[in-house]
């Protein structure tokens, strides 16, 4: 019985609502696969956290989407049953597989497994592949082995890669390169060749996304800025055209703006070294009509509305692309100069052009059995999936492959034998650029096959390249001129471009350091002030680009030289603020007359004084001078005067005697601090909090390095200790130390 629909999860009633007509027994079918699956991946999550579980039901939507049969949407859903359960206790067989959903559910699913095994992937936390730097023969020989068993497993296989490109975003960058690499190379060209467009675009963008995520971004924010206007005139256009066919007769034509596809649009580009404006499909039209007749008559219109465009007109309808597409392609300009393209085409057409394969495949429910077009293409398909039945040898089927499957491919090999795939007409420069980007730049030769060749020679299938580099020099420009053709992948073109940038950028920075240099030497603050710090009064945490954006213009001397006495004024401002606060709090110096707290041996009665050049602390070991005149000066034992004094015989054993509670002794005090706004505010708060009072202070500055020169009134070395170890915890204060004075 058919559960209903109030009883179902979400994500279930949604992939049977994109359904039509579906039977009682195949929706039971896709409910009985999607619990399997649910509980076979309980658990299991991927890379972004979510369960595993959420890809099954994607990739069956997508299936869904494409309007393919039930078998094929359980195979979905249950496409890793197998592989992704071996060893756990939810272990799911092949036979479990064929007993509960039978043997075409259980065919296509074994497919799955086979090919995922054959790719190296395992994709239970997204997709992890083994290392397959070779995108070699055997790789694509083995997907099309498999499929030539079913074509559905390769629908199923490309929905599956399709739903990973989406959530790519998870996955290091490394892989997401790996993997956008291999999407363009191998699942989008397999989309085209099967005809299903929906997939191929979205394929292309998102590995586009990674691969060139700046030309991505750029012709992405270019189209969404104009989108506005460009609806707007579409509108216009539209209805302009809608009137002009129904004065015809033509009452029933669909007119729609055409989505844009960035790949194609970037495609063009490159290939045609023109900018986005220059691109006809970025302002682009599509119209369905009933039948070929309208079709023509569509095109005549169009062309008595708008000036065509030579060499833009494609009749794929009196000759269908090799994957059996058909549309008239047009491109015209309207009376004010702006570029329009046009696809015209009926609704079986568009069908086909949207789903390719898929849109055939219900050949079992009702088709004619004298279809000759589907028939057609069916043996189209059956010759392709043949080449793995056709050879056994490598060499053999990359033969099949590059007529009839590849044939904008060519795989090369490096001395060692790792295969190369590019694109064809590439050159030894690109070769050289697909292995490094370092050798592409010192690239000044090659040999193919053994032999020296131009570096504008076009490589063949199969042929071994050996790239010949020099120590020295870089790319030329001339390798950029399309007219030579030494570079036809965007790789090779845009390491070259990068190359040049970066010695532009070396360039554009050296100037900017001359003009600061020049500007801080006018000011007098050249020794002064380090250049890292004038970038961060820009905001400028790297000093290249601070510099870079100096030498290019952006920032001017001027505004350098008046930032920087802005903050120098500010500075002095804060410290002369900091200063004046402190002066008004300063107590006078406390008695250095101790005489009544030491003792001296064999004297009494005479004056006594403390030394300002060591300061000596009660608890300290001192010795005492006997001076002309001025009774006797204590030291500390360790002072470099007393241990120096040419007439040692005046020197008389000191200690200490009995301290009177309050007693206070000036400590001059030097802190070394990188100079900011506030820093002398937080060393006194220091200070204050200790209980300490301050009886000087000076401030010097010199290259954004502040010395402070304290004196404090201490009452013990343990009070001086805690407090210069609070000091140095202050942020920005590299050293405090007692000073000692000569």
């Amino acid at each position: 019985m058919v559960t209903t629909v109030s009883s179902i999860p979400r994500d279930l009633q949604s992939l049977l609502s994109a359904l039509k007509n579906l039977s009682v027994s195949d929706q039971q079918l896709i409910e009985k696969a999607y619990y399997y699956a649910e509980n076979a991946h309980q658990g299991m999550v991927r890379n972004s956290g979510e369960p595993y579980f959420t890809h099954c039901v994607a990739v069956a939507t997508i299936l869904a989407e494409l309007h393919m049969d039930a078998e094929t949407i359980a195979a979905g859903l249950l496409h890793d049953v197998v592989e992704d359960t071996r060893g756990t206790p939810n272990e799911v067989t092949e036979a479990m597989v064929e007993a509960e959903f039978g043997s075409v559910v259980c065919r296509l699913v074994s497919g799955l497994t086979k090919l995922k095994k054959m790719a190296g992937e395992d994709e239970k936390n997204g997709i992890k592949r083994s290392s397959m730097s070779k995108r070699d023969i055997e790789y694509l020989r083995r997907m099309m082995l498999t499929a030539d068993k079913d074509i559905r497993v390769v629908i199923v296989k490309l929905a599956d890669r399709l739903h990973n490109m989406r959530t790519l975003g998870y996955m290091k960058p490394e892989k997401q390169l790996e993997i956008a690499q291999e999407t363009m190379e191998i699942y989008a060209p397999l989309a085209n060749r099967l005809g299903i467009w929906q997939m191929k675009w979205e394929l292309e963008d998102l590995a586009l996304r990674y691969l060139e995520p700046e030309a991505y971004k750029k012709i992405a924010n270019a189209l969404a800025e104009r989108r506005a206007d460009r609806e707007a005139y579409m509108a216009e256009v539209a209805e302009t055209l809608r009137k002009a066919l129904e004065k015809h007769g033509i009452t029933n034509a669909n007119i729609s703006a055409r989505p844009k596809h960035i790949t194609s649009i970037w495609r063009k580009m490159e290939r045609k070294g023109i900018p986005l404006e220059q691109v006809y499909d970025v302002r682009a039209m599509r119209v369905i009509v009933q039948d070929n007749s309208q079709c023509y008559i569509v095109l005549g219109i169009v062309h008595d509305l708008w000036k065509p465009i030579p060499g833009e007109f494609d009749d794929y309808i009196g000759n269908p692309k090799d994957n059996f597409y058909r549309s008239l392609h047009t491109a015209v300009m309207d009376n004010r100069g702006r570029t329009l393209e046009v696809q015209i085409r009926t609704w079986e057409m568009h069908e086909h052009a949207e789903y390719g394969i898929a849109a055939h495949w219900r050949y079992k429910e009702g088709r004619d059995a004298g279809d000759e077009r589907f028939e057609k293409y069916i043996t189209y398909l059956r010759r392709l999936m043949e080449f793995g039945n056709e050879v056994e040898s490598g060499a053999n089927f990359m033969e099949a492959v590059e007529h009839d499957f590849l044939a904008n491919r060519i795989f090369v090999f490096t001395p060692k034998g790792k295969i190369i795939d590019l694109p064809r007409g590439a050159t030894p420069l690109d070769f050289a650029y697909s292995i490094h980007t370092e050798i592409g730049n010192r690239c000044r030769g090659a040999k193919v096959r053994g032999k020296l060749v131009p570096l504008n020679y076009q490589l063949k299938m199969g042929d071994q390249v050996e790239i010949l580099t020099s120590n020295r020099g870089g790319p030329s420009l001339d390798w950029l001129n399309p007219d030579n053709g030494y570079a036809i992948t965007s790789r090779a073109k845009s390491k070259i471009k990068h190359y040049f940038r970066r010695q532009q950028r070396e360039s554009n920075i050296s100037s900017g350091r001359q003009v600061l240099e020049h500007e801080l030497k006018k000011l007098g603050l050249l020794e002064r002030v380090p250049l890292e710090a004038i970038a961060a009064l820009f905001d400028y945490s790297k000093l290249d680009d601070f510099l870079y954006e100096i030498g290019v213009g952006n920032i001017t001397g001027s505004e350098i030289a008046q930032t920087v006495l802005e903050d120098e004024r500010k500075r002095r401002e804060a410290q002369e603020n900091d200063l004046d606060l402190l002066r008004s709090r300063l107590r006078a110096p406390a008695s250095q007359d101790v005489s009544s707290s030491i003792f001296i041996d064999g004297t009494g009665g005479m004056l006594v004084t403390l030394a300002r050049c060591c300061s000596p602390l009660p608890g300290e070991d001192i010795i005492g001078y006997t001076t002309r005149g001025r009774g006797i000066t204590v030291h500390r034992a360790s002072c470099s005067n007393v241990q120096n004094i040419p007439d040692p015989e005046r020197l008389i054993e000191v200690s200490w005697g009995t301290m009177p509670t309050q007693q206070r002794f000036n400590v001059p005090v030097e802190i070394v601090a990188h100079d900011r706004t506030g820093l002398l505010r937080d060393i006194t708060t220091v200070i204050s909090e200790s209980g300490i009072n301050i009886s000087s202070v000076e401030v010097h500055t010199k290259q954004a390095i502040a010395s402070i020169f304290i004196s404090l009134e201490i009452g013990s070395p343990q009070q001086l200790t805690k407090t210069l170890a609070k000091i140095e915890n202050i942020p920005s204060v590299v050293e405090t130390r007692r000073r000692l004075q000569t």
